[in-house]
């Protein structure tokens, strides 16, 4: 319930900023197509503390280590205010990247779950923690919506006084949290490689799955506003979709732990691809209010299947031992796609339009669906061919 609480919160966070960064970047930008580069300088802070969130965590424990995120959270927050009352895009820029490593320890909720969960539970408790994304789906696009003008003559600089005000409220619950602190027995032994491990064809795939669906998803979800706000909709209307968006994410979160036992992973995983697929056609077939709203509920469905499928998978990969470098290193991946992603939205969006940046999202999906597809005929266990 506490991590699910604290994943609430850091949800609520990312979806605000998921809402108004962009738009804060096209307010502040001489050049137009940079509007996305703050979002892209998050995820290069997330991308690049990975690896030492994580390890930190191994010797320090879950609980430090969350705290330390939420302060790095409220700093870069309040960098980014001043940022905002200055008006200074490139400070801007800069302070997104301390939020970053907000986010790469917030990311971490979803294994911290599977820590000290039974193996027979392990997918259901991550995606029950996950599931406290479901709240922020409700909350985190109306904090959005009453917090940009909360500045007077400063449009979105009161949404970064929220974020900081919901790292502060995480800070409160982890000082319940209890996971045990991995001791010297747990955390030496016989470890392989990184190089080894990630050669696996199971762990490559699992990643694979999570930087497809986290890539589209974070592509197509960081231009909707923009694209929306280009074809004449309010920034209300943008917000509504981005807040539907978010309940897809998290709200399946309840069954896809069941649905991963009953049917196995890597048929979830296929499906969510199918959802990705099914997302890019119906946004590509119209602009109005339902197309942009019916598409960004099917890519969070999405989102929700390939990334708890990806998860899941990978912690299949790896021995308690290396957990942390193979979750580090996956983590990695993800966001420096996820970097690669929302600087991409911004520019194709700018230069070409929202229809060829749909359209540039499928030869990635493709690839991730034909590993699956392929990892499953390799092992004999994806149900859809057996």
């Amino acid at each position: 319930m506490i991590l699910a609480s604290c994943q609430a919160l850091f949800t609520s966070s990312t979806s605000l900023m998921a809402a108004v960064a962009g738009l804060a970047g096209l307010m502040l930008a001489q050049n137009k197509a940079l509007a996305t580069l703050p979002i892209s300088t998050m995820w290069v802070g997330t991308a690049l503390a990975t690896f030492p969130a994580s390890l930190g965590m191994r010797y320090y424990g879950r609980r430090v280590g969350f705290i330390l995120g939420c302060l790095l959270g409220i700093t870069g927050a309040l960098l980014v205010a001043h940022a905002l009352a200055v008006g200074s895009f490139w400070e801007f820029v800069g302070s997104t990247v301390v939020v970053g490593t907000f986010v790469a320890h917030g990311q971490l909720y979803r294994f911290a779950a599977a820590d000290t969960a039974a193996e027979s539970f392990r997918s259901r408790a991550i995606s029950l923690v996950l599931a406290g994304g479901v709240i922020a789906g409700f909350l985190g696009p109306q904090f959005a919506k009453w917090s940009k003008d909360l500045v007077p003559d400063v449009r979105y600089l009161g949404s970064y006084f929220v974020v900081a005000a919901l790292c502060a409220a995480s800070i409160g619950l982890l000082a319940f949290i209890d996971i045990p602190r991995p001791v010297r027995t747990a955390v030496r032994g016989a470890e392989r490689p990184l190089r080894r491990i990630a050669l696996q064809p199971t762990y490559a795939v699992a990643a694979l799955s999570a930087m497809v669906g986290y890539g589209t998803m974070n592509l197509l979800m960081t231009g909707t506003p923009l694209a929306m706000v280009g074809h004449h909709f309010a920034f209300d209307d943008a917000a509504t979709v981005i807040q539907w968006h978010v309940v897809a994410m998290f709200l399946p979160s309840f069954v896809t732990g069941n649905l991963i036992q009953r049917f196995g992973v890597l048929t979830v995983i296929v499906a969510g691809a199918m959802l990705d697929f099914l997302c890019i056609g119906v946004a590509y077939s119209g602009t109005t209010f339902v197309h942009f709203w019916v598409a960004l509920i099917l890519l969070g469905v999405g989102w929700n299947f390939m990334f708890i499928g990806g998860t899941t998978l990978l912690t299949t990969a790896h021995t308690p031992q290396e957990r942390n470098k193979a979750q580090g290193l996956n983590d990695f991946f993800v966001f420096s796609t996820a970097v690669t992603a929302s600087l991409l939205s911004g520019q194709l969006l700018h230069y070409l339009g929202w229809h060829l940046m749909l359209l540039a999202a499928l030869p990635f999906v493709a690839i991730a669906t034909l590993a699956v597809l392929w990892l499953g005929w390799r092992q004999g266990t994806l149900r859809l061919l057996s």
